[in-house]
């Protein structure tokens, strides 16, 4: 027999805090956007939880990006970025690029992604590197849709448990069933 639901409450723009808890039962992927300054040369990048498939033909993915992100007006301007699958035992990683005003590169491996020359970090699950296809208004974010050029996905013998993130902290997956 199904559980009744508590009556609905209605979204009050003003209330975030609440949004935020309801929204927060959604468990999500983390990933690390990178790319390339074309200004500086330098990698840069951030933490990103809002990110998704978008199409299979032809090949597209999205995430959106705070409109406050001091980062993206660095990634925005090079036309392609590079999204990182973070596995469980990258969450040092994740807080790194999730802070502002630091060399979030510092001890950091990558590589360059063979489409556009983003960075690959070491260790991740998966890489898709992309060229931005558009981006859209969406509030108070951008939404990113990316034209994938290269993906791969962890390189064998590598633990495959990815880093979720879920009300309000990190997850990992319990043991799957057959």
């Amino acid at each position: 027999m199904a559980q009744a639901l508590r009556s609905a409450v209605f979204v009050n723009p003003a209330d975030t805090e609440g949004f935020r808890h309801v929204l927060g039962r959604f468990c999500s992927g983390v990933t690390v956007i990178t790319a390339i300054d074309p200004v500086t040369g330098a990698p840069v990048g951030f933490t990103c939880q809002s990110f998704t498939s978008l199409s299979l033909d032809p090949p597209l993915v999205a995430f959106t990006v705070s409109d406050r992100s001091s980062t993206w007006p660095h990634i925005e301007p090079s036309g392609a970025f590079c999204v990182n699958v973070l596995a469980t035992d990258q969450q040092t990683l994740c807080r790194s690029f999730a802070r502002s005003g630091t060399d979030k590169f510092a001890g950091v491996q990558w590589s360059p992604g063979p489409g556009t020359g983003s960075p690959r970090l070491a260790g991740s699950l998966a890489w898709i590197d992309c060229r931005i296809e558009a981006v859209h208004p969406g509030g108070d974010h951008s939404i990113v849709v990316g034209r994938v050029q290269a993906l791969d996905a962890a390189e064998p013998g590598r633990a495959t448990e990815p880093l979720l993130y879920y009300g309000s902290g990190f997850r990992s997956l319990a043991t799957p069933t057959p």
